[in-house]
């Protein structure tokens, strides 16, 4: 069974990206935070001289140049300065520590890091910093007088030097995934598959240059970025979240009005559970678009509450971007992530590589112009990705009778129990039925009996009073019966991998120092 998207228009020319704003209203404004905002002619001017001082370093097209900054303005006038000249971005997960950071510039090679100050005793302790043939650039803060600054760059004009022009084929970043599987890989994207996916997802969510985007995620992640700069290339307003607290958040949508939301459900959700959140903050909201996680049944029906409308899920890789969701004037159809989007050819298949059927259970292949060009120094563990022009997700779904596909779980992480496949988010969302479940997160643990059993560990808020294990056990067995967790832990914080989700590879690692599990 292949699910074919709709055609797909041209790909946008990526290192020109804001000549749609220019030319539709150059004092319109293009990027809104709660301390600073840039019109389209300001933004112009900003990317302008930063790339040409980038240049005036010494740095040429294809190098690598790494950020390791929070949601800032100044990122985004980074990312497309980058763009403009041919620079290969790689941005740095905030959350990185020491090792995670030495890692991705290790790989990717980057002769130049711009920075927050706040982060300068990691730096400190990383061994590759030094190796920076060009150093690092500080922004907001600096750690010793007279530390090379970012901000000078961007507000200065630099020498009268004319811009290099990239090619199609060129890259143009490099975003690690999440290491979940292993350790982290660079994912690269070129210009062209770039300006495909920008294409891809305004003809997909029905982009128009009055819509205000508001990504609730961090923009060193692709989604962030992704969204970002889709509001940027057609002329619409981008707003940026400082942090996903809701002391940010909550007046940023206020000031803003943001017609088209991009969250993580977990993020969603805490945004939900705050005091200070009111009905009309989401007045002018048309969209939210949820992804990278499963919505939860609780969330669903919590945002429907507040907005009268559903969230549209929809399902997405680093390596190709946004591959599925609903189109904003069709169905949407709860729990379902959505049908193709604009320019994909979706295979559903089992370990034979034989073609499946409506209902059919199988590992979701994809086929795109969005598609990396692989990953970074790494053709054995591209040629695993990529097959035939054909990319392996690694995810299970099916497919109903109109081409809505139907998450079903990550093949690595599905749980084996008595020869029955379990996947860890319907463990999850089953306990976060429970009203004072806040988070949770599922796991097999080996078994010499049964293969492996489902332990689960949960966050507890203070909406009720706390149940027992026993008590979440049986809620767990009514709404989904043998798939129930056999023991579940209670614990203050919820571990995260790098990218927001659950890190489930931490969990197991608490499991097998637990204790050795026995049968039962």
């Amino acid at each position: 069974m292949q699910l074919i998207g709709p055609p797909i228009g041209p790909p946008k020319t990526v290192h020109n990206l804001l000549q749609d704003g220019l030319t539709l209203d150059p004092d319109k404004i293009a990027l809104q935070s709660l301390v600073q905002q840039l019109n389209y002619r300001d933004l112009e001017r900003a990317v302008n001289r930063l790339a040409g001082n980038l240049l005036d370093l010494g740095l040429s097209p294809g190098d690598r140049v790494a950020s390791l900054l929070p949601n800032r303005i100044a990122l985004l006038i980074f990312y497309l300065a980058c763009l403009r000249i041919g620079l290969v971005a790689v941005p740095l997960n905030y959350r990185y520590l020491a090792g995670h950071i030495d890692h991705a510039l290790e790989v990717s090679g980057a002769i130049l890091l711009v920075a927050h100050g706040e982060r300068a005793d990691d730096l400190a302790s990383c061994r590759h910093t030094n190796r920076l043939k060009l150093g690092i650039r500080w922004f907001e803060h600096s750690p010793t007088p007279g530390a090379e600054r970012l901000e000078p760059l961007i507000d200065n004009i630099g020498s009268d030097q004319a811009l290099p022009v990239p090619r199609a084929s060129d890259p143009c970043c490099i975003f690690f995934t999440s290491g979940s599987t292993g350790q982290p890989k660079g994912v690269t994207h070129t210009h062209a598959s770039f300006g495909a996916m920008l294409t891809s997802v305004v003809q997909a969510l029905e982009f128009t240059p009055d819509d205000v985007v508001l990504p609730g995620s961090s923009i060193s992640h692709l989604g962030g970025y992704l969204f970002s700069l889709t509001a940027l290339s057609i002329g619409a307003k981008a707003a940026v979240a400082r942090s996903l607290a809701s002391v940010d958040m909550i007046p940023l949508l206020r000031q803003t009005k943001p017609s088209v939301l991009c969250m993580l459900p977990t993020a969603l959700l805490q945004l939900l559970h705050q005091d200070g959140l009111k009905r009309e903050d989401f007045a002018a909201l048309r969209l939210c678009r949820g992804g990278a996680d499963k919505v939860p049944a609780e969330l669903e029906r919590e945002f429907i509450a507040i907005t009268g409308f559903p969230i549209d899920e929809g399902y997405g890789m680093t390596e190709i971007g946004s591959a599925t969701v609903h189109p904003p004037s069709g169905e949407i159809r709860v729990g379902s992530i959505g049908r193709a989007l604009p320019g994909f050819k979706l295979s559903i298949r089992d370990e034979d590589g034989r073609e499946l059927g409506p209902g059919e259970e199988g590992l979701l292949w994809m086929q795109s112009p969005t598609m990396t060009s692989g990953y970074w120094n790494r053709p054995d563990a591209t040629a695993e990705l990529i097959q035939g022009g054909w990319l392996n997700s690694g995810d299970l779904v099916t497919a109903d009778n109109d081409g809505y596909l139907w998450f079903r779980g990550r093949k690595k992480q599905i749980i084996v129990h008595d020869g029955s496949n379990i996947c860890p988010q319907e463990v999850e969302e089953a306990l976060l039925e429970h009203p004072a479940v806040e988070n949770a997160g599922a796991i097999g643990v080996h078994n010499t009996l049964h293969g492996e059993n489902v332990w689960a560990y949960v966050t507890l808020n203070n909406k009720t009073s706390a149940p027992d294990e026993a008590e979440l056990i049986l809620l767990a067995r009514k709404l989904i019966g043998y798939k129930a967790p056999e023991h579940v832990f209670f614990i203050e914080e919820m571990p995260l991998n790098p990218t927001g989700k659950v890190d489930r590879v931490t969990l197991k690692q608490w499991a097998l120092d637990r204790h050795e599990p026995h049968p039962s």
